[in-house]
């Protein structure tokens, strides 16, 4: 059988994951595999017509297609990205129809669910036969016990194709709502918020006011009595997306640093914002590959946070709540900045008047949470990135990712470990013998002596 695998990896041959494709090959030597480094190549593919079509005609040859992808920022690299939106804006979806196709991702398991539900549902999108997916860790090549788990997933994927067996969709149709924004003046100035000395930026990759976008993010500025700065993404000189070269991990400088304007507008504009505001139009999936840029771009920094304290929202057109997918992966990357993630605005539902009254209270809310620094809790979204980071960092990847380990260590961050709470060495040196005695185990009340710690907080006038 003829096997395609399309390359999301900016390394191309040198990714991690092909290698995870060239033992398939080796194990599994009776098929013709070809892969194209799609990453890689990009630029070429999206300028150069003929090369365009070298690869539909491959993939049209093709009996089953492989995505093969590191996972960049809870979801594909944004060079796959946009070669995914070609396939959209060109029209020739017809090329991917009833084709058998799988996914194989590696990561640390940071958001690697996100970046396959993404994928997945393109692949439904397209009518391709999906088979599914092996989120495989980074490492897992070199472990002997999860080589046979790799080659039962590739079987698995030969055996659908050669049998003909069916395959389910998990991911309805897009319904786009065909509705026009016209938002109304404020007529009383009194109306209008103050800043309070906050620096409220907005940030969007589309800025055109004939668009429901464009005249959300206008009404939104109007909430304000202050001049509220807006930067379009098309008009920052970003040179392209990040392409895995790692050289950021030692003292956290990029190979771009010197070449575009990438980090002027990240470093003087955005980290120096109080409230920030991301707008965007969703495009297939999620939001455009040029979000996805500045996302990923953003990984010079790795594993730290840089933009502590700040409130968070978004502005989006489209179909937000038929793709929660993109909300958990907003919502995860502000609470793993320690940030507060205040709200999504869209043009999916109510009136142009709802619609104003949600931007108006959206505004007050933000200059409200910054007034009084708020920041609720992380939910595990948020939680749990942080314990998968400080763990990996502390541990396998340490050497790697030396910037990282330092920042780690200086800011406390390892101090989150168990073994590390105080008060929880206390409580298991002290009921941990008591509980190995039957009879005091029998009488002790579970739940009473869980709220013992909680009353003392709640009858204490001083607390």
């Amino acid at each position: 059988m003829k096997i395609t695998i399309l390359n999301g990896s900016p390394k191309g041959d040198e990714s991690v994951t092909m290698q995870y494709i060239l033992y398939i090959e080796k194990k599994i030597p009776e098929h013709d595999y070809k892969i194209i480094n799609i990453a890689q190549q990009i630029k070429k593919i999206e300028k150069n017509e003929q090369a365009f079509q070298e690869i539909l005609e491959q993939i049209n040859a093709s009996d089953g297609i492989i995505w093969g992808f590191p996972v960049f920022v809870m979801l594909i690299p944004s060079q796959l990205k946009r070669f995914i939106e070609l396939i959209f804006e060109r029209n020739i979806e017809n090329v991917f129809k009833n084709k058998y196709t799988a996914a194989l991702s590696t990561s640390i398991h940071f958001y690697d669910h996100t970046a396959q539900n993404y994928l997945h549902a393109i692949c439904d999108d397209l009518n391709m036969k999906y088979i599914g997916n092996f989120p495989a860790d980074s490492w897992d090549l070199l472990y002997p016990k999860e080589r046979p788990k790799l080659l039962l997933f590739a079987k698995n994927f030969f055996k659908h194709i050669e049998d003909g067996l069916a395959t389910s969709k998990h991911f309805s149709p897009l319904n786009f709502r065909e509705f026009e924004y016209n938002p109304s003046e404020i007529g009383d100035k009194k109306n209008k918020i103050n800043v309070n000395g906050k620096k409220v930026l907005i940030v969007s990759d589309s800025t055109d006011n004939k668009t429901n976008l464009g005249k959300m993010i206008w009404r939104f500025k109007e909430s304000f009595s202050d001049e509220i700065e807006v930067i379009n993404l098309h008009d920052i000189d970003i040179k392209g997306g990040c392409i895995s070269c790692l050289k950021c991990t030692y003292d956290h400088q990029c190979v771009y640093k010197e070449t575009d304007g990438f980090f002027d507008f990240w470093e003087n504009k955005v980290i120096k914002a109080d409230v920030l505001i991301f707008a965007g139009i969703i495009k297939d999936r999620f939001l455009s590959s040029l979000w996805k840029i500045v996302y990923d771009r953003l990984f010079y920094m790795n594993h730290t946070p840089t933009l502590i304290n700040k409130q968070i929202g978004h502005i989006i057109s489209g179909p937000l709540s038929q793709i929660p997918n993109i909300k958990e992966v907003l919502q995860a990357q502000t609470e793993y900045q320690d940030s507060n993630f205040v709200d999504i605005i869209t043009d999916e539902f109510g009136s142009s008047a709802e619609i104003d009254s949600l931007l108006q209270d959206f505004a007050k809310k933000l200059i409200s949470f910054s007034n009084s620094n708020y920041i609720k809790p992380p939910t595990f979204l948020g939680e749990g990135a942080k314990k998968i980071f400080r763990d990996d960092i502390y541990g396998r990847n340490r050497f790697a990712f030396l910037a990282d380990h330092e920042y780690f260590e200086s800011h406390g961050l390892y101090d989150t470990f168990p073994q590390r709470d105080e008060r929880a060495k206390k409580m298991n040196e002290k009921l941990i013998p008591l509980l190995k005695i039957e009879k005091v185990r029998k009488k002790m009340n579970f739940r009473q002596e869980f709220l013992k710690p909680f009353k003392k907080v709640i009858t204490d006038p001083t607390k």
